[in-house]
């Protein structure tokens, strides 16, 4: 009884060894596989609602597809970023949002409500092993962000993170009853490409920081890779703009390196920042980048 005791012993700490260990190779590996030409199909509906008023109305189910370039644009061994670039009509280029991922980030910025994102300060055992998921706007401004470890078991290759959000874009220009979505992504290497799918509360956050749960929605979006040649449109639009937004990213990793809360202007002259940064030139100079970035932070 002693000896089969002693194995069972052996055998579990085997067994926890074992599911301690991580292949950061495969982690890389799974983060690159998300880049190149894809046929996209987002897919929203909400699911269940906890409105106290009857007159409530669920957001319209959301079905649309799109062609998205995921152009690579730093990979080094602690940090890889992607760059989305929507196409329509073949020929007509949107920028899209970014994803970084850095290897055991131990500094976030987590959104708490109305353009305001606070800074947090992880301790590096939290963060062993894990990937920290950097999301941006369009205009390369912070949207939300969490760590986790990638999981590579039976095939299967994922991660999955919750954080707290701005409204997504399909949301914020008609609904104004919630300020904050919490999201649960999880993003799956897949055989056709990959799944980025979310189990999403649409929250009302007062100002000291009680929550309600107004809604739930479920989020599917599959991405179907397709040939490369299919996005060039998007690769040679990229090549124009690249150092003008590498401007605007370094902007941004400035003020984000100063570790402190950030909160933004909602407009500047009536204007959101992105329509300032879309409607200037691309050779625009870094003093013209810089300033219009500072006007929207709020000192």
């Amino acid at each position: 009884m002693k000896k089969l005791s002693i194995f069972i012993g052996l055998t579990m700490a085997s067994l926890a060894v074992t599911a301690q260990k991580h292949d950061k190779s495969a982690d890389q590996k799974n983060i690159k596989d998300m880049c190149g030409c894809y046929e996209v199909r987002f897919n929203f509906a909400e699911t269940f609602n906890n409105a106290k008023d009857s007159t409530y109305q669920a957001s319209k189910v959301k079905q649309v597809g799109a062609l998205e370039w995921v152009q690579l644009v730093e990979d080094k061994p602690n940090k890889i970023v992607m760059q989305h670039l929507l196409i329509a009509n073949d020929t007509m280029i949107i920028k899209h949002w970014r994803q970084d991922w850095l290897y055991e980030n131990t500094n976030l910025y987590q959104f708490y409500k109305d353009k305001t994102w606070k800074f947090e300060k992880l301790a590096k055992e939290d963060v062993k092993g894990q990937w920290t998921q950097k999301v941006y706007q369009v205009d390369d401004s912070p949207r939300y962000e969490g760590t986790a470890s990638w999981v590579h078991v039976d095939g299967k290759n994922y991660w999955v993170n919750t954080t707290d959000a701005p409204l997504p874009r399909r949301e914020h220009t008609v609904r104004d009853d919630y300020n904050v979505m919490k999201r649960r992504n999880i993003h799956a290497i897949t055989d056709y490409g990959w799944l980025h799918e979310q189990d999403n509360d649409k929250i009302i956050r007062d100002d000291k920081g009680n929550d309600f749960v107004l809604a739930q929605e479920k989020g599917y979006d599959t991405y179907t890779k397709v040939a490369d040649e299919k996005c060039k449109a998007a690769q040679d639009w990229w090549k124009e703009n690249e150092a003008f937004w590498k401007i605007v990213r370094n902007k941004w990793q400035d003020l984000f390196e100063q570790n402190k809360d950030i909160e933004l202007q909602k407009s500047v002259d009536n204007k959101p920042l992105f329509a300032h940064l879309f409607a200037m030139p691309a050779n625009s100079s870094k003093k013209e980048i810089e300033a219009v970035i500072d006007s929207f932070i709020v000192k």
